[in-house]
């Protein structure tokens, strides 16, 4: 009996250590890049999703960054990942899209937006789907959706008077919501029964939290507002379906549109993930900058003087100054687009942009395994001293002389290559026109708040309270 259970222990002890030692050292047909892959099946992700209040690149990222060089491996939520904080690593990475690379993320993020959602697809049907979103926020789509963004922006900065005090992220969420679930699905918060705004936010606490579905926990509060969402939606595609309208209004119409057609390539599936994602991604980012360059305007009055005088000095070129914003006033706002790049820059809201190797891949020396996942890490680029003077320095002037416009080696706060975001353009609109309502006619002070916490996304855990009132005329 003791031979028997002694034996069964030892084989037990080698193929545990056996397995450890593969855990720690995965195969490789050649150089793997130095690293920890941290604990069996978890790796190392407690210490990824490690709070930490820092403007400085994530500690979890600049500690490995300082003990193995801008390239390193991990494991996180149990997936082999390579980390790459490396400008050429990432640029060759985005242009290699489709060929040695594609979008993946962990399987708890395709659990929240949905197996069939943008970001999950590939080759022509992500190409088919961008020029769907392009149709609605495209730049002659935006020309004619100026006016409405400025009477919305217009509108609520005249109710945050009458107000006592204004947390700005929930104030400009709300705001910006409205807008975009009224141009998507024709949604009304005043007339609708549901409040679809919250199943987002319960939505939103749980993004970007451990991946444990327990009831309690921050992720299944997220799945459950999906889950709620998403019922709206399947609802309100059902209603039209059965009461079709003549004349399109809305991006809904035009998605049951292509639904109906006979050479379809979109399902039902992709349609509603599509819905979901955009009504996200529309208002949780761009409200989280406008925060952040709000907060950067009460922290830096030089700041707020040039941006004042650029906006006050359109006004003054116009024949009528009541009349609206012009496509051309709002090309011509330079220093607002350095502003808003400064502010995106430093807020670096995505803290990982997430690839996975479709074939082995050699680079610098080193090997990414087919399968591997890899995250380019933005805020490594963005405040790097060696690309960025001072990085921590709110400064909008360094991007005197810059196209402001795209994605660069250097600069990746809206994606790059053929994934760069199709919402960017829609994004700078909006910051844009709330900024020139604000500084040309009212005036704030901070009363509480702002503190920043990462988690590792962007967050104001105490958000940030103003007091706003009209400007003197």
């Amino acid at each position: 009996m003791f031979p028997a259970a002694f034996y069964i222990g030892a084989l037990l002890i080698i193929a545990i250590t056996n397995w450890l030692y593969h855990w720690r050292n995965p195969r490789c047909n050649g150089v793997l890049p130095p690293g920890s892959m941290g604990w069996p099946l978890i790796g190392e992700t407690l210490q990824f999703f490690a709070p930490n209040t820092s403007s400085d690149i994530p500690p979890f990222v600049k500690q490995r960054m300082q003990r193995y060089g801008p390239v390193f491996k991990t494991s996180l939520v149990g997936r082999p990942v390579i980390v790459s904080t490396d400008a050429d690593l990432n640029y060759f990475i985005f242009q290699q899209e489709g060929q040695l690379f594609q979008s993946w993320y962990p399987d708890t993020f395709t659990e929240i937006f949905g197996r069939q959602n943008v970001g999950s697809l590939h080759g022509f049907m992500y190409k088919y789907l961008k020029n769907m979103v392009l149709n609605l926020f495209g730049p002659e789509s935006l020309k004619k959706m100026l006016p409405e963004v400025e009477q919305a922006s217009n509108r609520n900065l005249e109710k945050w008077t009458s107000q006592s005090i204004v947390e700005v992220k929930e104030a400009t969420a709300k705001m910006i919501f409205e807008l975009t679930a009224k141009k998507l699905i024709s949604y009304d918060s005043e007339k609708s029964t549901e409040n679809l705004r919250e199943n987002f936010v319960a939505f939103i606490q749980g993004l970007i939290s451990f991946p444990v579905d327990i009831p309690g926990t921050a992720y299944h509060k997220c799945l459950q507002g999906r889950k709620k969402a998403m019922k709206m939606l399947k609802n309100m595609l059902q209603e039209r379906r059965e009461r079709p309208r003549k004349v399109r209004t809305d991006f809904f119409d035009y998605v049951l549109e292509e639904l109906q057609r006979e050479d379809t390539l979109l399902t039902e599936a992709i349609a509603l993930d599509l819905m979901f994602v955009l009504l996200f991604a529309s208002f949780e980012t761009t409200s989280l900058a406008l925060t952040l360059a709000t907060k950067f305007l009460v922290e830096h009055p030089l700041v707020l003087k040039e941006l004042t005088e650029e906006h006050e000095a359109i006004i003054k070129r116009r024949e009528n100054p009541d009349s609206g914003l012009t496509w051309s006033e709002y090309k011509s706002m330079r220093f607002t687009f350095q502003f808003i790049n400064e502010t995106v820059r430093l807020a670096n809201i995505v803290p990982g942009i997430f690839r996975k190797a479709m074939r082995e891949t050699k680079f610098k020396g080193y090997t990414i395994p087919a399968g591997w996942a890899i995250m380019v890490c933005p805020p490594a680029v963005h405040l790097d001293p060696k690309k960025y003077r001072d990085p921590l320095n709110f400064n909008p002037w360094r991007w005197e002389g810059i196209d402001t416009n795209g994605a660069s080696r250097n600069f990746m706060a809206f994606g790059g290559g053929m994934r760069f975001c199709v919402g960017t353009d829609f994004t700078k609109v909006q910051m844009a026109v709330f900024l020139h309502c604000l500084v040309t006619k009212y005036k704030w002070k901070a009363i509480k708040g702002g503190d920043i916490l990462r988690t590792p996304g962007l967050q104001f855990p105490n958000g940030f309270h103003v007091h706003v009132t009209e400007k003197d005329k």
